[in-house]
C-alpha cells in the first residue's frame, strides 16, 4: 500500500472527512444516493469542535481517506465512528486507526472503553475483538413522532438560560447523577459543546430541591440530529429512580414539541433493562439496533437499575 499517515484532524480536513463518513455508512447501509446518509446532521463536525484532541484523520499519498473520532466521558471513552472510503476497505486501514486511537484512551483516565458497532457485520466485529473489546447486549436507537405534551411536564431548567454561576452550579449538579451511574462517569464536555455550538439544549430535572436528572439533546440542522429532528445523546436520573426517568423524557419530549421537531430519537442498552421497557411502553419504537463493546469486559452502566438513554453512533 502507498504510505498510509495518521494524523490529527484539522479544520480543514473537516469537510472530506464528513464526505467519507456518508459515503461509508451510506454505502453499508446500501442507500441509493450514500451520500445522503442523515442528511443535513452532522456528526464529524461537532465532535471534533468538541474535542479536538480526539479527531484523527488518515492520509493516503497526503489525501484524506479516512477518519476517527472518540468522545471522553470522563472515566468512559467512547470510540467511534471510524469511517474509510469504500474503494480502500479491508485494506487495514480502519486497524491502523484504532491502533492511534488506543494511544489516546491510554493517555486518559480511563476505566471503560466502548464502541457501537452493526452485530450483523462479522467482519466489524472481529477487527474490534482483536483489540479487546467483548460484545455485551444490543443497545436499540429507538425513535417515535413528537406530539403535544398530555399532562403537565415536571419542574426543569435549561442549561442554556442560566447564569454562568448557575451553569457552574449546574454542571455539578449533573456530575452528581453521572457519577451515581458509573464511576467519575462525566458528561460535562457534551453539555458544554451542546450550548457553545448552539447545537441543542440540556434539560435539568428539579427533584427535592436538586438535580435529580439531565437530558443532552441535540436539535435541528447542523447538530446529530438533524432538521425537525430531537436527539437525546445523553440523559439519566439515579439508580432506581423510575418517577424521575418518566418526567426526564416528559421534559425531554416537550422540549422537541418546543423545538417544532416531527421525531424525537434516543437509544438505550437491552441491558438496562427498566429503561428499556419504558421508553418501548411510551410509544418508542427501533429503527436501528447496534451491539455494545465494552474494553475490558464488564457491564459498565448497562445495567438492570441504570435509568440512561445515550446514544455511541
Amino acid at each position: 500500500m502507498p504510505s498510509l499517515t495518521v494524523r490529527p484532524m484539522a479544520a480543514q480536513d473537516v469537510e472530506a472527512a464528513d464526505r467519507i463518513h456518508r459515503l461509508a455508512f451510506g454505502t453499508f447501509f446500501g442507500l441509493a444516493e450514500p451520500a445522503k446518509f442523515r442528511g443535513d446532521a452532522q456528526v464529524i463536525r461537532t465532535r471534533s469542535v468538541t474535542d479536538p484532541d480526539l479527531a484523527l484523520v488518515a492520509e493516503l499519498d497526503g489525501e484524506v481517506v479516512a477518519s476517527g473520532l472518540g468522545m471522553d466521558w470522563g472515566s468512559v471513552f467512547i470510540v467511534g465512528p471510524i469511517t474509510v472510503r469504500p474503494d480502500l476497505w479491508s485494506r487495514g486501514i480502519a486497524r491502523t486507526l484504532m491502533a492511534a486511537m488506543d494511544e489516546l484512551i491510554a493517555a486518559r483516565p480511563v476505566t471503560l472503553a466502548a464502541l457501537f458497532t452493526h452485530p450483523a457485520s462479522t467482519k466489524h466485529i472481529r477487527l474490534y475483538e482483536s483489540f479487546g473489546y467483548t460484545t455485551q447486549f444490543l443497545t436499540s436507537v429507538m425513535s417515535k413522532p413528537v406530539e403535544a405534551p398530555k399532562r403537565a411536564v415536571a419542574p426543569h431548567d435549561l442549561y442554556s438560560s442560566l447564569s454562568p454561576a448557575a451553569q457552574t452550579a449546574a454542571l455539578a449538579g449533573c456530575r452528581r447523577i453521572s457519577k451515581a451511574v458509573y464511576r467519575r462517569l462525566d458528561l460535562g464536555r457534551e453539555i458544554q459543546a451542546a450550548a457553545a455550538q448552539g447545537i441543542g439544549e440540556t434539560v435539568l430535572l428539579h427533584s427535592d430541591g436538586e438535580i435529580g436528572g439531565f437530558a443532552v439533546c441535540h436539535a435541528g440542522a447542523g447538530s446529530e440530529a438533524g432538521s425537525k429532528r430531537v436527539f437525546v445523546k445523553f440523559a439519566a436520573v439515579r439508580p432506581g429512580a423510575a418517577d424521575d426517568f418518566e418526567r426526564l423524557l416528559d421534559a425531554c419530549e416537550a422540549l422537541a414539541a418546543a423545538k417544532g421537531a416531527e421525531r424525537i430519537i434516543a437509544g438505550t442498552n437491552a441491558g438496562r433493562r427498566v429503561a428499556y421497557q419504558t421508553m418501548q411502553r411510551r410509544g418508542y419504537r427501533a429503527d436501528l439496533n447496534g451491539l455494545a463493546m465494552h474494553r475490558p469486559d464488564q457491564p459498565g452502566y448497562n445495567r438492570p437499575d441504570v435509568l440512561a438513554i445515550d446514544d455511541w453512533r
